[in-house]
């Protein structure tokens, strides 16, 4: 496939390598204030494009690259408020959007084993439930994507949970604290608590490897297709 990559960050770079690793060609590469990069032959002759950048500008990101005729994977988060837009540009106008709040396949485990546990939660009210989640200090955004989406599934299944609130204290609302230290990766934690135990479950990042990987498997699926599609798309954990 041809790539095009929008970001070069850590991230990007990551990408590209596993990207050239997997035999991919990496035909454009559009970082901060290069814009005009998008109306490239270069960036038009991508199969897709990955993009990594930051919530202010990966709607208009979007929109370019729709308007070069490219589809897009994108992992950024914080821009989900105008989510519906892309979708409808999707369903009216053919475009291919892929994305993710994260794309290691460890963590879209974790999601089908969140969504499992708080099904069985949902039957014991002793146990109150609330969300960690930790990111290096460069992560623009709070909570992360992958917090939110951790959440709103709980959310989904406990019916004593309306909304969730970064630090909050509200009872009926599930609480998500956002930590940013050093360099970490990324950790993510659903706790239960009652008064007489605690049950936790945890996701660990070692490294971006998962993540970049996980990326490059989108673009891969991407292929031939058109709308809207997610990891749940691209990933059977029904059987």
């Amino acid at each position: 496939m041809n790539i095009a990559l929008i970001g070069y960050g850590k991230m990007g770079r990551e990408i590209e390598m596993i990207a050239r690793g997997r035999g991919h060609e990496i035909v454009c590469i559009i970082d901060m204030n290069e814009e005009e990069k998008f109306g490239s032959p270069e960036f038009k002759s991508a199969d897709a494009a990955i993009e990594f950048t930051s919530p202010e500008s990966a709607l208009q990101n979007f929109r370019l690259a729709f308007a070069a005729g490219v589809p897009v994977v994108s992992g950024t988060t914080g821009w989900l408020a105008c989510l519906d837009e892309v979708k409808e540009v999707c369903a009216n106008e053919g475009k291919t959007f892929f994305y993710a709040s994260n794309f290691s396949l460890g963590v879209n485990i974790f999601f089908a084993l969140n969504r499992y546990l708080a099904g069985l939660m949902n039957r014991y009210p002793d146990y109150d439930v609330r969300t960690e989640e930790t990111h290096h200090i460069h992560k623009l955004d709070a909570p992360s994507g992958t917090a939110i989406t951790l959440a709103e599934d709980i959310l989904k299944h406990i019916d004593r949970k309306e909304g969730w609130a970064l630090d909050g204290d509200a009872p009926d609302a599930l609480r998500i604290d956002a930590f940013r230290e050093g360099e970490v990766p990324g950790i993510h934690s659903i706790i239960y608590e009652s008064g007489a135990d605690s049950i936790r479950i945890t996701h660990d990042a070692k490294n971006r490897k998962g993540f970049a990987l996980g990326a490059v498997l989108a673009a891969e699926f991407t292929k031939g297709k058109k709308g809207f599609l997610t990891m749940e798309d691209m990933l059977d954990f029904t059987h």
